[in-house]
């Protein structure tokens, strides 16, 4: 019986054993910079000042001396804190365990790894841009989009992008 089983065990093994070493891995990679934030979660919360700029939003950035945490300070005032948590890295962590616990990725379909990440950073460059535009506009609403609504979108993007890879591989399989 668990034969009929072994290829959905398998995946599952897999996909369990990547994303627990890579969540230690980004654990000790968070944790080598505490108390301050991380490049990443830095850069990623610059990036998304910058695209406020670019809209017409005088926004800075600041690291906060003793927390993981970067602000985004608009009219003097931290309207976002982005903590590590927030810098996407363990949602591409998801992404890249499923890809590869799902089947060896082939010189064919290599471009997608790095399309995936993209479309995730992207994602969530526009998420924590509308979250400073809720903070701003809305601010009764900050913590129901935050844990709820664009947490929702980000994972929606993941799982589409996974669609689309076993569509995509399995009619390569298939053609193969």
């Amino acid at each position: 019986m668990l034969y009929e089983f072994k290829p959905a065990i398998l995946f599952l093994a897999k996909f369990i054993s990547i994303y627990l070493l890579s969540n230690l891995l980004y654990g000790w990679y968070i944790t080598s910079w505490y108390p301050s934030p991380d490049p990443v979660t830095s850069w990623v919360t610059q990036q998304s000042a910058d695209i406020l700029k670019l809209f017409g939003w005088e926004t800075l950035t600041y690291n906060h001396s003793v927390k993981p945490t970067t602000y985004i300070v608009y009219e003097q005032k931290s309207i976002v804190s982005v903590y590590e948590g927030c810098n996407g890295l363990n949602v591409v962590i998801i992404f890249l365990a499923f890809l590869i616990a799902f089947g060896p990725i082939s010189k064919e379909f290599a471009w997608f790894v790095p399309l995936g990440i993209l479309v995730i950073h992207f994602g969530n460059l526009a998420r924590i841009i509308l979250l400073f535009l809720v903070s701003i506009k809305l601010p009764d609403f900050l913590f129901f989009t935050h844990k709820y609504l664009f947490t929702a979108f980000i994972f929606l993007f993941v799982f589409l992008l996974w669609l689309w890879w076993v569509f995509k591989l399995s009619k390569s399989r298939e053609q193969a």
